[in-house]
């Protein structure tokens, strides 16, 4: 078989250099990206970045080419769109962007600011570090950033071109402040911006470490080896687990995009020719006037496809741009995941998660293997205002839900998608701003019945000591994360606020700016994932021990799992044998997808609409409200 039709990239041939040296300057290179995300997470200011860690490494070779990192690399589009050419770059410098349509998607929403230093050793140019972090508030319509109901990106604050930060080693003192001039949360802007570039710095100068040791020449070639070992790896696997000549399809729907417009379709279809792996986007929704757009780039969307493969099956190799030539990549324009500008984008993770339920759903048609959906976002939430001493405050934190259960394994409760992001703790948020944190846990009965249950979501109550304003985003209020294989759906996200006088509204999934008052409390429970299998065939010890954790009440362990405890808590044999036999008689044939009990999709679309209005219409009264007590 003829191994590739296209031209091979250049780093595709026989390589000088031996297997322990590679491996070594391999693992050196992960080592740099660790101390990367060390130097920043230690020296920024925000909790997003500070206790959550949103934020990403990289290092790429001369060509700009990811060697190490984990989206993929846009050196050539961030120069492609700037004023700077590679032969004109210099040691010390350092541009900057934080404009996804100047990226192509490569970071997604204005408050991701990327930082790229090219690093050079004896005069000569060898490679890029760079670094992008989630700023607290890069100005717009409201704070955060993430306007629920932005019609364009100029209303998501400010857009930075590719300038340079740093020039040949001097920082630009007027970039930098009128950059932060515009946030809402200057102090923390320029903190974790500096520590940003601290992190590219340390990427540099480990990368020059590595050719004092072993030499430049012996460092380049040992990118070009590195690119070219993952590229035959990543080939074996495709040919190894995706069969020839046949087309798998999966979609599904994101709820709304904050304006009332909703369901959104993502679909995907993916088929082998020789090598090459296809991916095709087309059936999906064209782009919303909501800013749950999402800018997909190719080249991350490349990586997401590898990594799944590496991830299921070969831990061991490593992440880079080695493969970006053998998987192809269509998203319509126009499309939701190919807005165009100046589309909004800010509310984005609404659709990329999603994007990871539809990828793995055709991955599991093509490999045989069992996922279930997700909770389909990374809820974020804001709280702002000013505290009784008169000093304004404005908090950010990202929050998460269930993990797809899997064949052989339950779901993870309460967990990111990204897996080294934390949550902030409640020391921290009671300690810098005017807030407790009630209670913060798994919710009970979100994770979806199935032999492999699905991960909970999880439950946080907030309560405010200051008056001020809730924004946050969320997903699956209106849709359940899908069993798969007899598994039931998890349970759909849920926001209730309850008022210091006992008044409770319940809230959509995406809000912004509603008032709230020192005693307010509220409710925050994600979406769980749903089962994978037959929740009869689950080992009735297993769900006796969710009861025990509060993961599973005994309700839903006798209607889900046909499970009946005893007073103390232990299995009854007999009676779980009898009630098991009992729902088998009575249930209909098993669905291969579960996505929970939807009306059609005309008809929820009107929900999801008069969902908004209704809201729209309880925010208006209470705004004015506010007013009229003279709160701002």
């Amino acid at each position: 078989m003829v191994l590739h039709e296209k031209p091979l990239p250049d780093f595709v041939r026989e390589h000088n250099i031996d297997q322990v040296t590679l491996d070594i300057i391999e693992n050196a290179l992960k080592n740099i990206r660790y101390e990367m995300d060390r130097v920043l997470v230690t020296t920024a200011v925000s909790p997003i970045i500070r206790e959550q860690a949103d934020e990403f490494p990289l290092i790429a070779d001369r060509k700009g080419r990811m060697i190490v990192g984990q989206f993929g690399s846009p050196v050539d589009t961030v120069l492609a769109h700037s004023p700077y050419r590679v032969e004109d770059l210099k040691d010390g410098d350092v541009i900057a962007t934080n404009d996804p349509y100047m990226m192509d998607g490569s970071t997604s929403h204005l408050p991701d600011i990327l930082l790229v230093r090219p690093i050079f050793y004896d005069g000569d140019h060898i490679g890029y570090a760079l670094q992008w972090g989630n700023l607290m508030d890069v100005g717009g319509s409201t704070a955060g950033s993430i306007p629920i109901d932005a019609r364009s990106i100029y209303e998501e604050g400010v857009r930075m071109p590719p300038v340079k930060l740093y020039d040949g080693g001097k920082l630009n003192e007027d970039v930098l402040r009128f950059f932060c001039h515009n946030s809402r949360t200057p102090r923390e802007t320029r903190a974790d911006i500096m520590a940003i570039a601290a992190g590219t710095a340390a990427g540099a100068q480990r990368v020059k470490d590595i050719c004092d040791r072993f030499g430049k020449d012996t460092y380049l070639e040992a990118c070009d080896a590195l690119l070219d070992r993952t590229r035959r790896s990543v080939i074996e696997l495709i040919r190894k687990y995706i069969p020839e000549g046949q087309r798998f399809e999966f979609e599904d729907y994101t709820d709304d995009d904050g304006l009332g417009n909703g369901p959104i379709k993502l679909k995907l279809a993916m088929w082998r020719e020789g090598d090459t792996l296809n991916l095709d986007w087309t059936g999906t929704d064209a782009q919303v006037p909501g800013p749950v757009n999402f800018l997909l780039n190719k080249r991350m969307f490349q990586m997401f496809a590898g990594v799944f493969l590496i991830s299921a099956f070969d831990p061991t190799i490593l992440f880079n741009d080695g493969y970006e030539d053998i998987i192809n990549v269509t998203i319509p324009e126009g499309s939701v995941l190919q807005p165009k500008d100046p589309a909004p984008l800010s509310n984005r993770l609404v659709v990329m998660a999603r994007l990871f339920d539809v990828l793995g759903a055709v991955y599991a048609k093509a490999i045989g293997f069992q996922v279930s959906g997700s909770y389909g976002t990374s809820p974020n939430f804001v709280y702002s205002g000013v505290k009784p001493t008169g000093e304004p405050f404005q908090t950010m934190e990202i929050l998460y839900g269930g993990i797809p259960a899997i064949m052989g394994k339950d779901g993870l409760d309460g967990h990111s998608w990204w897996p080294e992001f934390l949550a902030v703790p409640a020391e921290y948020m009671e300690t810098y701003y005017p807030l407790i944190v009630e209670e913060y846990r798994a919710r009970i009965d979100s994770g979806g019945a199935g032999l492999y249950r699905g991960g909970c979501g999880i439950k946080k109550v907030y309560r405010f000591l200051a008056d001020g304003r809730i924004t946050y985003q969320d997903d699956r209020y209106h849709t359940y994360p899908y069993g798969v294989g007899g598994g039931k759906p998890g349970a759909s996200s849920k926001k209730t606020l309850i008022r210091a006088n006992g008044e409770t509204v319940e809230l959509p999934s995406k809000v912004r700016d509603v008032p709230v008052f020192a005693g307010d409390r509220l409710i925050f429970e994600t979406a769980g994932a749903g089962g994978v299998g037959d929740p009869l065939e689950r080992d009735p010890e297993l769900v006796a021990k969710d009861v025990r954790w509060n993961l599973v009440s005994r309700e839903a362990a006798r209607r889900d799992y046909g499970v009946v405890l005893k007073d103390d808590g232990s299995v009854d044999a007999a009676a779980t044998e009898a009630e098991r036999a009992k729902i088998r008689a009575t249930r209909g044939p098993l669905p291969e997808f579960d996505h929970g009990d939807l009306p059609p999709l005309e008809e929820l679309s009107r929900i999801v609409a008069a969902t908004r209005r209704s809201f729209n219409e309880w925010l208006s009264h209470e705004l004015g409200r506010t007013r009229l007590n003279g709160v701002s």
